[in-house]
């Protein structure tokens, strides 16, 4: 049996021990007048024993220290001893992290919020030797003039020689004019590019730099048509278009390869699409290819991979999985096979993540010309792959081994197929035989966008555009910043890059020096904080001693820099020690008290002696008067209980019983406090007088003279300058004359009002609880308006307490609304009656606006609320046939309303249709007009609710159907989707402008079912047709609609719908349109 717990109890126990003898010693020294020191002991808690492993500070213990620093490997959120972590993060971002890793990684570059897409194409274009040495051999004041090359040129600068690990990228994007937060696409941005570059470049005079683009990226193809009848080509096949890339099909092809052979396949023109060749001079069938002409050192594939949907007019993605080699051999592809191998060599692939077309994230992987090792670039992240372009081991794309016999090169190939004659030595051929092996693979991706081949050149000397077999290193030194690979930082981007590392050098040291400086205090500090609370302990009485405020003394254990010493907080207007701050105040030895007096200043010094004996004097005789109040004010309550109970016979005074209720449900108090106030204050009216009895919450109990003094004294006290709150009232006091004439007057109204209420329930018992009234063919009733019934069954059904229930309008302005001003004829159909077994009945009598009475009510009503009766819309129900139902009335003019039957078929209903003539008659003119004004509002509602029910079972219950039937509104408006018995219910922002397709997209969002899924109803009616509107298909605030999900589709991300939504609703392919890239003049500075 486990022991009980009894921790808590003891405490408390101990608790009240202690206040019952700070109590006895305080009456000692108020009887005595003496105060001696083992009182001053006990009282200030001198005498209590040094605290040892409390979990928190001790307040009524001044020798306790615990709880304010946290235990050996504790922390805290704030302060001193937070977490060393905390306090580095504190101190702002490290710039040692942003260090690049070493010379030999590539850096990356910041995304603006969606660039992905242009520094992927950056990337490809930096590690591209060739490319990166043209940029950098532009002349100075070229640069000046076009700042698109003088941003490239120092961005590859930075690229290059950095040493942090990525870079801005934002002058450039700003120079180009880019909007940061659209996605764009990755292809058309590279295109545009180009062109601008081509521009640009054109102004300078240095060969290499001129042309870097086109001697890179440029090759030509022909389009070929050939006549079938006498074989000759077109004269158009004869002209060469340049080409920056190949635009290659995926859809429907797997390999590089298909769709190489897809790209140069021959097409037949033949029956309506015959050509008409100029020899033979008629249309004739023909041959249409793409020939190629000549190859460019690197190779650029875009993979075709979006595709246009006809029928929704957007693009979706094709995420089918594409193969392509390591190494790809184009000898043959050429129009004019070459002599010599055209070996092409995977130096990047360009990958788009994400299933939609207009979103998604792009990233590079690509191959270093030097080391062969793949790196990925993710925007600021750059990360090694290995020697595979998806990194070794990769599940997301496969690389299979293709057995290839080693190509020797007995010399250098250029493109156009020629041998310059350069051949290899000794060592760079076993290299290059050794090489081709690890190219003989094949990889495959369902992200790869764009492919980026590199003609393998090998050279003895190591000129332009070959491969060199060597690591790269990177020196900066002094003023010279350069790499061994043979490209070097021009002199007027060499002092830049120089000052910019040396920038970021010191700023690295700064933060170094910083968080040592910070460490070392925090160090520093918490010695010093161990080391006085080790010392602050006082073990004997005897010994000196000196009072710490426990607030500062806190905020100095707790804080990086604390204030000076404050002890005002613990001093009485003397300036000693009072009894009340024991609980603020620590007792530390005189040692640790001179360590932190000297440090810290301030003060003042408060030591052993410096407690207040006139406080201590005054504490005692208000403890010896509270314990004669809380006497006296208990004695008080016993009789405060007898007069409750009625037992007390001898009252004198009038109070308020409630205030006497609550006065005697407090506590026992020390001393008086605010609730004592106002005992007669109740039971006093404006008039300064006793207020009757009648009133509301002025109910008095007499109570004896005693108690009254007591509470007289008690109100007095605490609001001396009120007396009117205490007024005294004895038992032979008066009632307020004024006010009882007021009460009997209201009271006799009531008294009115209830009788003609109930008078009025009588006459018209059956409308007043609402029931409907059985109806006879050929009788005289009228007809008023639903909302009227309403207001006036809610009027006499109310109490006399329900003052907020309103009287409803006299009959005749009600009946004089009911009638158009052009021709006094009747403005409202009148209600459905339904005919069944031989009687009738009001259908809807709760929806109507009309509501059918009989004539006995009519002129109860007329007598009661100021009608007259000649006034009224009288109505007459008769059965008519099909056949006879344009007829006369006798001398009435009436009109004629046929009405919906019910539904159930009997074998005892009769034949005949119920129709009511109304007098005056219905004006369908105004009707039409009303009702088309009525229609207009409702069909330009915006920013409504409508409710969906998402139904779970196979039929929708009965009580979805009536629900989505009726348009009433729920009382529930809550934005969150929630779950019913038989699924869940959304309610939903729509206009009356909101598409079906729209209204879908919301309902996917908000209970997930796909919108191919989803079949609406609105009632039994399925709602269709995606571009309609809400108004079309007469759908409006409040509506209810259901929905079930077909489960025939499989379920996607949203996003990829939302993402084409939103471009659809925005300018569709709006492109770069307005940017620099777009510009039709010159990036030249004017």
């Amino acid at each position: 049996m486990s022991r009980p717990t009894t921790r808590s109890k003891n405490k408390r126990q101990r608790q009240v021990e202690n206040d019952d003898t700070t109590t006895e010693i305080l009456r000692k020294i108020h009887v005595t007048g003496e105060i001696t020191d083992d009182d001053v002991n006990q009282l200030y808690m001198i005498t209590k024993p040094v605290c040892q492993g409390c979990r928190m500070n001790n307040k009524d213990n001044p020798n306790c220290f615990c709880g304010l620093i946290p235990p050996p490997n504790g922390s805290r959120k704030t302060g001193l001893w937070q977490k060393m972590s905390d306090i580095v993060q504190a101190l702002g971002p490290d710039p040692c992290k942003d260090l690049r890793a070493s010379a030999y990684s590539p850096a990356g570059l910041t995304n603006l919020g969606a660039t992905c897409y242009a520094n992927s194409i950056l990337q490809c274009l930096y590690m591209n030797k060739s490319f990166r040495r043209g940029v950098f051999s532009v002349e100075p004041d070229v640069l000046k003039q076009h700042p698109v090359l003088d941003q490239l040129a120092r961005l590859f600068a930075q690229l290059h020689a950095s040493k942090m690990a990525f870079i801005d990228s934002a002058p450039f994007i700003k120079t180009l004019e880019l909007d940061n937060g659209v996605q764009q696409d990755s292809h058309e941005f590279l295109t545009l590019l180009f062109s601008l570059l081509e521009r640009c470049l054109s102004h300078s005079k240095v060969s290499k730099a001129r042309t870097i683009v086109q001697d890179l990226f440029r090759g030509s193809v022909s389009h070929v048509t050939t006549c079938s009848k006498c074989g000759k080509d077109s004269e158009a096949s004869s002209k060469m278009e340049d080409f920056y890339e190949v635009e290659l099909n995926v859809k429907g092809l797997k390999t590089l390869e298909e769709s190489l052979n897809d790209y140069l396949s021959v097409e037949e023109l033949h029956g309506d699409n015959q050509y008409f060749c100029a020899s033979c001079n008629t249309r004739v069938d023909a041959s249409r290819s793409i020939k190629l002409r000549t190859l460019p050192d690197v190779l650029n594939f875009q993979l075709k991979r979006y595709d246009f949907l006809q029928k929704t007019t957007t693009k979706k993605k094709i995420t089918s999985v594409f193969s392509f080699p390591g190494e790809l051999d184009m000898r043959g592809r050429l129009s004019e096979p070459s002599q010599v191998e055209l070996i092409y060599d995977l130096s990047a692939v360009l990958i788009h993540k994400g299933t939609a077309a207009n979103s998604g994230h792009y990233i590079a992987h690509i191959k270093d010309e030097n080391t062969g090792q793949w790196w990925e670039f993710d925007d600021e992240h750059v990360s090694n792959l290995g020697h595979h372009p998806f990194g070794e081991g990769s599940s997301t794309s496969s690389a299979k081994a293709n057995q290839t016999n080693p190509v020797v090169y007995s010399s250098c190939i250029g493109v156009d197929g020629t041998s310059n004659g350069n051949c290899l030595d000794p060592i760079q051929l076993q290299h290059a035989e050794s090489s081709v092996g690890s190219h003989g693979e094949t990889f495959s991706s369902t992200d790869a966008y764009m492919l980026m081949y590199n003609l393998r050149c090998i050279k003895k000397n190591g000129e332009r555009g070959c491969r060199m077999y060597g690591a790269s290193t990177m020196e900066i030194e002094g003023d010279e910043v350069f790499l061994h690979d043979g490209i070097s930082l021009p002199s007027h981007l060499c002092q830049e890059i120089t000052n910019l590392n040396s920038s970021y050098v010191d700023a690295c040291e700064q933060y170094k020096l910083k968080k040592e400086r910070e460490l070392d205090q925090i160090t520093v500090r918490r010695q010093e904080v161990r080391s006085v609370l080790s010392e602050a302990p006082v073990h004997s009485i005897e010994e000196p001693f000196y009072w710490i405020s426990t607030d500062w003394l806190r905020q100095w254990a707790d804080n990086i820099s604390p204030p000076v010493l404050n002890n005002t907080s613990i001093q009485c207007f003397h300036g000693k020690i009072p009894l009340s701050k024991v609980g603020f105040v620590k007792r530390l030895s005189a040692e640790a008290s001179m360590k932190l007096l000297s440090k810290y200043n301030g003060g003042p010094t408060l030591a052993k002696a410096d407690y207040c004996m006139d406080c201590l004097i005054d504490v005692a005789r208000t403890v010896v008067c509270a314990d004669s109040y809380r006497d006296r004010r208990k004695l008080m309550k016993e009789i405060a209980d007898d007069v409750l109970l009625g037992k007390c016979i001898d009252g004198t005074y009038y109070v308020s019983k409630a205030w006497l209720q609550q006065w005697v449900k407090r506590k026992n108090l020390d001393a008086p406090s605010e609730a004592d106030a106002g005992p007669t204050m109740f039971i006093r009216c404006p008039h300064g007088h006793l207020m009757p009895e009648q009133a509301s919450g002025a109910k008095r109990l007499l109570v004896p003279e005693k108690l009254w003094l007591f509470f007289y004294e008690d109100a007095i006290t605490i609001k001396p300058d009120d007396p009117s709150g205490c007024s005294t009232f004895p038992s032979d006091s008066e009632e307020c004359p004024e006010c009882s004439n007021s009460l009997s007057e209201v009271a006799c109204l009531d008294g009115c009002i209830r009788a003609m209420k109930l008078k009025q329930r009588q006459n018209h018992e059956k409308l007043a609880m609402g029931k409907s009234i059985p109806l006879s063919s050929n009788c005289k009733y009228y007809l008023l308006p639903s909302i009227w019934l309403s207001k006036w069954r809610s009027y006499i059904t109310a109490s006399s307490k329900n003052i907020s229930t309103m009287e409803p309008e006299m009959l005749d302005g009600i009946i004089n609304l009911l009638k158009c001003e052009k021709h006094l004829h009747l403005l409202e159909r009148p209600p459905k009656v339904a005919y069944k077994r031989g009687s009738f009945f009001q259908k809807g009598s709760t929806t109507d606006r009309l509501t059918i009475i009989t004539e006995n009510d009519w002129k109860c009503f007329c007598e009661e609320w100021g009608g007259n009766e000649e006034n009224g819309i009288s109505a007459v129900i008769e059965l008519s046939s099909p056949n006879d139902l344009p007829g006369g009335c006798g001398d009435m003019q009436i009109c004629e309303q046929q009405l919906d039957l019910s539904n159930e078929v009997n074998n005892e209903m009769d034949s005949r249709l119920p129709v009511i003539r109304t007098c005056p008659e219905v004006c369908e003119e105004c009707i039409g007009e009303r009702e088309s004004c009525e229609l207009m509002q409702k069909l330009n509602y915006a920013d409504e609710d409508i409710y969906v029910y998402l139904v779970l079972g196979k039929e929708a219950p009965k009580s979805i159907l009536q629900a989505s039937e009726s348009s009433e509104p729920d009382r529930r408006t809550s934005k969150r989707s929630r779950r019913t018995n038989n699924g869940n219910l959304v309610n939903l922002k729509v206009s009356a402008s909101t598409s079906i397709y729209q209204l879908k997209m919301m309902i996917w969002e908000s209970l997930g079912v796909v919108k191919e899924n989803q079949i609406l109803h609105k009632g039994s009616r399925i709602i269709d047709h995606e571009t309609a509107t809400l108004a079309d298909l007469n759908i409006f605030p409040g509506d209810r609609l259901w929905v079930k999900d077909s489960e025939i589709h499989e379920d996607r991300d949203i996003a990829d719908e939302l993402s084409d939504q939103k471009m659809n609703v925005e300018n569709t392919e709006e492109g770069f349109r307005g940017t620099l890239l777009t510009a039709n003049i010159s990036s030249q500075v004017v």
